[in-house]
């Protein structure tokens, strides 16, 4: 099985905290990226080798900003230049204020069946100040407009550690996501990335970072309350009822070949890392001349090794490594058994029944430095 993601880089602003690759200019180049984006597909379909389509991911950017007429064509022109038949998960991701009743019927007609949105914070003050465009009360909303639409296959974003942010507000947070009963909650701590807003409004002392124990108290609230609440903690940043896990996400985690679309856009067979440029123009002009825009990395053995280490400890199934031996040899095995038994003696990984190794509910706080250990140091 394959997946597809196809970046759609427009957005209506900019959020302070972002440096995902977007744009301002949907207006002067929405059709010819659309355009670009078929003409990709085109391209680079005989990269997944014949294997069955299964999940459909349009990313951003913010896709729902795209208009419905482009983005009937984007959808149209895919199903037109991939086999799309044997698709069982079509996720869009939108912010709340463009989630409207008729949005929400039209993309379903186009098959959507996923939508994840952005609500990051229920607080109208916080969401100002990140320069998020829709209220608290538009997060609502949305929810109730697209289970009125007939989707019911709800993810929503949270962001932990915002200015002003403490742990009483951070728990009403996700009281309130919990109220909404979403199928599938992300939940990320906040980076300050380096370039963007609120981190020159860190440096200029405009904004005061959470302490980081202050962070942690945070997530772990945040894992009681959900899995209290009946949600399954799949991956360290997400977590589902039960048969909702994100199909398409997981197959990051779990190896399986993906083809990225657009610019900025990465993708992975398994062996070969593509990245297209971040830049628009670059992008579309390229695609149009009938040239492939990506630039490609073939992985070491290490690297793979590394890949399947890091990966599979980010999530609840773990690291099989009776497969690590059979993919990367004896070596690769020996070093990781003997890295992982001093986590396991300090309680940060267990083996769990299946055999996998796995992070312990302490080793996910500690998972950066675990993972640093078991990964190969050449």
């Amino acid at each position: 099985m394959a997946g597809i993601y196809v970046h759609i880089p427009f957005c209506a602003s900019r959020c302070s905290y972002c440096d995902f690759y977007s744009t301002l200019a949907l207006g002067r180049m929405g059709e010819d990226y659309v355009e670009a984006v078929v003409a990709e597909a085109r391209l680079r379909r005989a990269e997944l080798g014949g294997a069955s389509i299964r999940t459909l991911y349009l990313g951003g950017g913010t896709p729902s900003q795209l208009p419905i007429p482009l983005l009937s064509r984007l959808v149209a022109g895919l199903r037109q230049e991939l086999d799309l038949l044997s698709l069982e998960e079509f996720t869009i991701e939108a912010n709340p204020d463009d989630v409207s009743a008729e949005w929400c019927a039209r993309v379903a007609d186009l098959g959507v069946n996923r939508v994840s949105m952005g609500v990051q914070s229920f607080r109208d003050d916080i969401l100002r100040l990140i320069g998020r465009r829709h209220t608290a009360q538009q997060a609502v909303d949305a929810v109730h407009n697209l289970r009125s639409a007939g989707i019911d296959n709800i993810s929503i974003d949270l962001i932990y550690g915002l200015p002003g942010q403490t742990l009483s507000t951070w728990t009403t947070a996700v009281e309130k996501a919990l109220a909404l009963r979403p199928q599938h909650l992300s939940a990320y701590g906040l980076t300050y990335e380096e370039g963007t807003r609120l981190w020159h409004q860190r440096e200029l002392g405009e904004v005061v970072e959470v302490p980081e124990e202050q962070c942690l108290a945070m997530y772990r609230v945040l894992v009681k309350m959900l899995t209290m609440a009946g949600y399954e903690h799949y991956e360290i940043s997400n977590f589902a009822l039960p048969g909702y896990h994100s199909r398409h996400n997981s197959s990051y985690w779990n190896d399986t070949p993906y083809l990225g679309l657009g610019a900025a856009a990465h993708s992975y067979d398994g062996t070969t890392r593509r990245s297209n440029p971040a830049d628009l123009q670059r992008y579309v002009a390229s695609v149009t001349a009938g040239k492939t825009a990506c630039e490609e990395e073939v992985l070491t053995r290490w690297e793979r090794y590394d890949e399947r280490v890091m990966l599979g400890l980010r999530t609840s199934r773990g690291v099989d490594v009776e497969r690590l031996r059979r993919y990367f040899g004896d070596e690769a095995w020996r070093h990781f058994k003997h890295e992982a038994q001093r986590h396991i003696e300090a309680g940060n990984l267990r083996v769990a029944d299946h055999g996998n190794y796995v992070l312990t509910a302490d080793g996910i706080m500690l998972s950066d430095s675990v993972m640093r250990d078991l990964i190969w140091d050449e």
